[in-house]
């Protein structure tokens, strides 16, 4: 049997081997990011998310500044960041449901990865996204 060899990097102080026969430390959890025009979207995008246990959290943060290229001009923009904690197994319903409520033509749904995290928070995560 051919073991692919393992690649081993440094993160926040400790080393992390990726790939090979070892185990990977990646978790199921997830960080959605997205941006809404407005506060109170952002808002009713958060509660909705949390309500229906598709993310366990959302947090939302005024006052960024975003450039991004649209229909041929560079444009200027005001934004709420969201920043929605979630799992992997969710994803497609938490982007389809974000998607139907957001106001954007395109909006942002990028979905980051979670490497690693407190024991007791990525449990409490779990516990959240289960919960009936």
């Amino acid at each position: 049997m051919n073991v692919p060899a393992r690649r081993v990097f440094r993160s926040w102080n400790r080393v992390v081997a990726i790939g090979g026969s070892g185990e990977d430390p990646m978790t199921d959890k997830i960080v959605v990011l997205s941006t809404c025009a407005s506060e109170e979207e952002a808002r009713t995008i958060a509660r909705g998310l949390v309500e229906k246990r598709l993310a366990a959290c959302v947090q939302v943060t005024p006052g960024i500044r975003s450039l991004y290229q649209w229909q041929g001009k560079v444009e200027e923009a005001d934004e709420f960041l969201l920043v929605i904690k979630s799992r992997r197994d969710l994803f497609e319903r938490l982007r389809e449901d974000l998607r139907r409520m957001h106001s954007y033509e395109v909006p942002e749904v990028v979905a980051l990865q979670v490497v690693d995290g407190s024991a007791d928070y990525l449990q409490w995560l779990d516990r959240e996204l289960n919960a009936p």
